[in-house]
């Protein structure tokens, strides 16, 4: 079965930093994209990060410079390193991947940038 878990969410000050892990269990980790996506009260979830089998990398415009996606084959997890965060990143944040033509998702972490 597929699982991914998320870890490292929190409170965290504007400006300030977080790393967000997904650990994956139930594929073959090094053939699949991995996607980290977020949901805002009230808002419709969307896609923030995206990663390829072979690392290469794509951005919502409204993350772009400041969040890198990144994954270690090694560990069979993605992460996400949230930099200069600012309250509307506040959200709860969930890996995604595609498999046999389902896509999964983790339970997701909830993310509150706030002073």
């Amino acid at each position: 079965q597929v699982q991914l878990v998320e870890s490292g969410g929190g409170l965290v000050q504007p400006g300030g930093s977080l790393r967000l892990s997904c650990a994956a269990s139930g594929i073959i980790f090094r053939l699949y994209a991995m996607d980290w996506y977020r949901q805002a009260p009230g808002k419709q979830r969307e896609l923030v990060a995206h990663i390829t089998s072979g690392g290469s990398t794509n951005y919502a415009d409204s993350v772009k410079g400041r969040f890198t996606i990144s994954r270690d084959n090694a560990k069979n997890t993605v992460y996400l390193q949230m930099s200069s965060l600012k309250p509307e990143d506040t959200a709860v944040y969930y890996c995604s991947t595609n498999h046999r033509l389902t896509r999964y998702w983790g339970q997701g972490t909830q993310v509150t940038v706030s002073s």
